[in-house]
């Protein structure tokens, strides 16, 4: 962390590894199941694997391109790539030496063993076998390199198999590889009777164990296990498109081709080996990581979710719906009262559950709604779909352009057009990022708009596990003002100004400047000042200096922010009056809660925007005020639990480091005190 404190920001990637090391610590906190812990240790392997495909890829782009401009945290593109490589480096030792010292051995102790090929018994090796036979070997596919077979393009993430070979009949050496089948489940449980409780081992170890016969006119000198990572973000010249859906499916097609910025190789891998598929890959050594332990943790994630170990899990999620939405007519519960749902805590069913009644609505006229991210069986999906074939006036905006859910949002968005339901893929050089659902009923010759927004996705999946906010009104400033948010979107009405509902990147920015401003003119008056603020991360320089300022005029500022923030907090004379914390545990904190004290006429905001330069200028977001007194006390209490959390809370100090706050009181688990 020695060069991460320069100027007034921290560095945004080298703040995001700070937040994955959090992740991390997760899984070495004893407080935590053995089976959380290893599905936290999971999640680190994804999350580099993301920031290695993303951000990564990005800073090598800008390398290649000669780019040598400073950001806003004084590194050059080159300096944090060095910067990456060293923390990033720590991180993997740290998380190898985790599974092999502890979670290996713990596992075993709870007779979860993940097995080698030579702990197999003789009784074991021939289920292994058989197995091989059957379903193994006929989807392999070996490759030798030589003039005629050129080395193969590598998927991206693929666990593979290269080898150093004598050919048996002219005695020359040779290289193979070959790719471990992605169609297979890569852990295989073991059922012999032999040994108690679960036995797995790896589909590699497998093939492995079979090399010899597979590759059956070579001699085998050594081999290793190796897996690639690809640049994976999309390139597209939305302007040039003329349609938008097929550009992105000819996109995901060349994402395959993305440059290898990545290689992993086995610890003690053969310097030949090693050598031909640095050539082959075209990486400079740096890049080149020697794992000591399987290739990819996310395997641990099918190991964590094993039944009939529910002791080594936490408590099953008992989840709730708010007292309103227990009235079988949802539009009569809307119509008396605000309603707010809070996820995984409440169910995501009220929402599938008003467009599933709207779908069948003689009353209901039209249906509006945006999906980001969807789950792969989306009921909300099919919701629609349904409504569109009963004759709705559907709308859908798709957006297309939501990263790595590309192909699952083409699918769903050729399912709804078939259905009938008009289908907008969103603004030329905008992500549509916004949560909105708008319902038109025909009430007493009356035309009334129920309108659902949220801080997260419309994905029932999902909605288990991440935090996130909604409420659903028929208040009709909100009708009207996301009515013409939709409007916008699918025939780009123009929208001057707004009272409620606050929309990026038009206005949001403007109104969050105007809302932090107050408060540091309320301090300056002499008058209480503060603000709360809840999100996933904080970037956006123009925000950052705002709250600077704030702070300086004596603003008592309290932010919780989840992940990547370049905000430097408690620097004499800059931030005094600015504490920044970040909540880490059993449910990932995806709601955005903003809250202005303003001299006791406080307002609160929910909104799907970080306050990041992404998000306020470059996507389609909301912001939207709570009116009512009873809904604006809840979430003024959840902020306080997040406030006093004394387990899962980590403290950002001005160096850039986190320190977790000791539990030496009464317990405070924010999450569970939510339960």
């Amino acid at each position: 962390m020695s060069n991460f404190n320069k100027q007034k920001f921290f560095n945004r990637e080298l703040s995001w590894l700070q937040f994955n090391k959090r992740v991390f610590l997760a899984a070495l906190d004893y407080n935590n199941p053995l089976l959380e812990r290893i599905s936290f240790l999971s999640i680190v392997s994804s999350n580099l694997d993301e920031f290695f495909m993303v951000r990564v890829a990005a800073l090598f782009d800008q390398v290649n391109a000669g780019f040598n401009e400073k950001d806003q945290s004084g590194f050059t593109p080159k300096e944090q790539l060095e910067e990456i490589l060293k923390e990033s480096s720590e991180m993997i030792k740290s998380q190898y030496l985790c599974y092999n010292s502890k979670i290996f051995n713990e596992l075993k102790t709870e007779n979860i063993n993940i097995l080698k090929a030579e702990d197999l018994s003789s009784k074991e090796l021939s289920i292994i076998d058989s197995f091989f036979r059957d379903n193994i070997y006929p989807v392999l596919t070996p490759i030798v390199i030589d003039q005629g077979r050129p080395f193969p393009l590598i998927s991206n993430k693929s666990i593979n198999i290269a080898l150093l070979m004598k050919d048996k009949t002219h005695g020359e050496e040779a290289f193979g590889t070959i790719q471990v089948p992605t169609v297979l489940k890569r852990v295989i449980e073991v059922d012999s009777n032999e040994r108690v409780g679960k036995n797995f081992i790896l589909l590699e170890d497998v093939i492995k164990l079979y090399i010899g016969e597979i590759f059956s006119g070579h001699e085998i000198i050594d081999l290793s296990l190796y897996r690639i990572t690809r640049n994976g973000d999309l390139t597209l010249d939305e302007e040039g498109a003329e349609d938008l859906l097929e550009s992105i499916e000819q996109s995901l097609k060349m994402r395959k081709w993305g440059r290898i910025i990545r290689l992993e190789v086995e610890q003690n891998c053969n310097e030949k080996i090693k050598k031909l598929l640095q050539d082959e890959m075209e990486l400079s050594s740096p890049w080149i990581f020697e794992i000591n332990g399987p290739l990819d943790l996310t395997f641990l994630r099918s190991v964590s979710s094993l039944k009939g170990f529910e002791h080594l899990k936490y408590p099953p999620l008992k989840q709730s719906e708010p007292i309103e939405c227990m009235d079988k007519d949802l539009f009569k519960a809307i119509s008396n009262s605000d309603i707010l749902v809070h996820h995984p805590y409440n169910s995501f069913k009220p929402i599938v559950d008003l467009v599933r009644t709207a779908a069948s609505d003689p009353d209901v006229l039209a249906i509006k709604q945006t999906l980001y991210r969807v789950s792969g069986n989306s009921p909300i999906v099919e919701a629609l779909a349904e409504a569109a074939e009963n004759g709705k006036q559907v709308t859908v905006l798709m957006e297309l352009k939501a990263r790595f859910d590309e192909e699952n949002n083409i699918h769903w968005a050729k399912r709804l057009e078939k259905s009938g339901c008009q289908v907008i893929y969103g603004l030329v050089g905008l992500k549509t990022h916004c949560k909105m659902l708008m319902i038109v009923r025909r009430e007493d010759s009356v035309i009334n708009r129920y309108v659902h927004l949220g801080t997260g996705n419309y994905n029932d999946i999902t909605a288990n596990f991440y935090t996130d906010l909604g409420i659903f009104t028929k208040d009709p400033v909100f009708g009207e003002e996301v009515a013409i948010l939709f409007n916008m979107l699918s025939g780009h009405t123009q929208i001057k100004s707004t009272r409620k509902v606050y929309p990026a990147p038009l206005h949001l920015r403007n109104k969050l400047i105007e809302l932090i401003r107050r408060e540091k003119e309320n301090a300056l008056e002499g008058k209480t000042a503060a603000i709360t603020a809840k999100m996933n991360s904080l970037v956006d320089d123009e925000i950052i200096n705002e709250l600077y300022e704030a702070s300086q005029a004596g603003v008592t500022i309290k932010l919780i922010v989840r992940g990547v923030c370049s905000l430097k907090p408690k620097v004499k004379d800059l931030s005094d009056n600015i504490e920044v914390s970040s909540i880490i545990g059993r449910f990932l904190e995806h709601s955005r809660i903003f809250y202005f004290h303003n001299n006791g006429d406080d307002e609160l905001f929910l909104s799907s925007a970080d306050w990041m330069r992404r998000n306020l200028s470059k996507r389609v977001e909301t912001m939207f005020i709570i009116d009512s007194i009873f809904i604006k006390e809840k979430i003024k209490e959840l902020l306080n639990f997040y406030l006093n959390d004394n387990v899962n809370r980590w403290i950002l100090n001005s160096d850039g480091t986190y320190i977790k706050v000791i539990n030496d009181e009464i317990v405070v688990n924010s999450q569970e005190k939510t339960l």
